[in-house]
């Protein structure tokens, strides 16, 4: 029988799907939901190499945890197996507002 190989596209795909489930596991501190139900995280990009690249924003630049969020979203990209660095890019635009939530979010929050 012989054996399959996965190709870099499906490792880059398992890859990105094991760290959106470990940003799914950082919560804001202030809002009961997680961040990527939140639409804070708007792209999550892993490379064959375990490179990944995390487009996030907050709820406004204002925001209390502006300096660690991005730390912690970081420290849990880095501990999938087979990420080697994850680099988290805070940006602004589109800025971010409720319509970006899921509806699991909106109904957890009761919108």
């Amino acid at each position: 029988m012989k054996e399959t190989q996965s190709s870099p596209v499906d490792h880059e795909v398992d890859l990105t799907a094991a760290v959106t489930e470990a940003v799914k596991t950082v919560y804001d501190p202030e809002i009961p939901v997680n961040i990527y139900d939140l639409g804070l995280v708007y792209d999550i990009h892993a490379t064959p190499e375990g490179e990944v690249t995390i487009l996030m924003t907050l709820t406004s630049p204002a925001c209390p945890v502006a300096g660690t969020l991005p730390g912690e979203v970081q420290e849990r990209a880095e501990s999938v197996p087979g990420v080697h660095a994850a680099h988290v890019e805070l940006v602004w635009d589109p800025p971010w507002n409720m319509d970006m939530m899921s509806e699991a979010a909106r109904l957890q929050l009761g919108f």
